[in-house]
């Protein structure tokens, strides 16, 4: 017995210093990766078009579209329309754009993981759904969803919606007090990782792209036709997000293949794109 209790000491406190490395991994920023700038890639430089007053790249036949994992991918969204024009109806943002961050985070995660995208993803033709360093399908971490939730509050905040907005991301019956912040983070999580019902994280990837468009468009700097732009500060998040008159697209660094795209980059190559247009038409 003696034996045993030792054994379940040590195996608790391995997993006690899993989660507090991933805590501080989180905290101090190392799961973080470098990001890069489009402004001189020749993607977006060689043939360009104006829609709505910006400009847009014509290269519709990118290599991810060439790829096995797009079609995986395109297949499991198909799936998910419905709470996605869910999302977009709760909050003004247009299907399409929630579906941009959401090829990206996926099409990351199939090349990352690549065992469970030939043993899981492609046979089953679902969406990954991540649940350590960032939650759910949209990879929303812990902060910026909290972020999102303070800013439906925050009357004086530059990201605030507006009343009409405020009880979206309401809690069940949570109350003040250590156990109500307990119950609050656990419903939280719960809504962003579930694999059922997948309405919540494109709700919250909704609320935030909508919250940078509000901040943008106070400062004078509309950017709501600029998807590039918008799912670059989405991937960057609300710290990094400062309103000017030259933004850039860019973020994380997305490997498909032999290409690298950045995270804005290729959320804006899938939004100006044919792929799936008839699901999610551009607005």
């Amino acid at each position: 017995m003696r034996r045993i209790f030792n054994i379940l000491v040590y195996i608790f406190a391995v997993i006690g210093f899993v989660l507090i490395v991933g805590y501080l991994a989180i905290r101090l920023g190392w799961t973080k990766t470098a990001g890069i700038i489009d402004n001189q890639h020749d993607f977006f430089k060689s043939q360009v078009h104006h829609s709505k007053g910006f400009a847009t790249s014509t290269l519709a036949d990118e290599a991810w579209t060439r790829t096995e994992e797009w079609s995986v991918l395109k297949a499991a969204i198909i799936k998910d329309a419905d709470s996605i024009d869910k999302a977009a109806a709760a909050t003004g943002v247009p299907a399409r754009m929630i579906v941009a961050p959401l090829v990206v985070e996926q099409l990351r995660l199939f090349y990352t993981d690549r065992e469970v995208f030939k043993s899981v993803f492609a046979p089953l033709k679902i969406l990954g759904v991540q649940s350590q360093f960032s939650w759910g399908v949209m990879g929303i971490k812990q902060d910026t969803a909290i972020a999102i939730e303070n800013h439906l509050a925050d009357s004086q905040s530059p990201w605030y919606l507006g009343p009409e907005y405020s009880h979206l991301l309401d809690y069940s019956g949570t109350s003040s007090g250590s156990s109500g912040t307990v119950d609050r983070d656990a419903e939280r999580f719960a809504k962003l990782t579930s694999e059922h019902d997948r309405y919540y994280s494109y709700l919250y990837a909704a609320l935030c792209i909508k919250e940078i468009e509000t901040q943008w468009k106070n400062a004078s700097f509309p950017i709501e036709n600029r998807p590039d732009i918008l799912a670059t500060l989405f991937n960057i998040g609300f710290g990094n997000s400062h309103p000017n008159t030259n933004p850039q697209s860019g973020g994380a660094e997305i490997d498909i293949g032999t290409t690298t795209y950045s995270f804005g980059g290729l959320a804006g190559s899938f939004y100006d794109s044919s792929e799936l247009i008839d699901i999610f038409p551009r607005d």
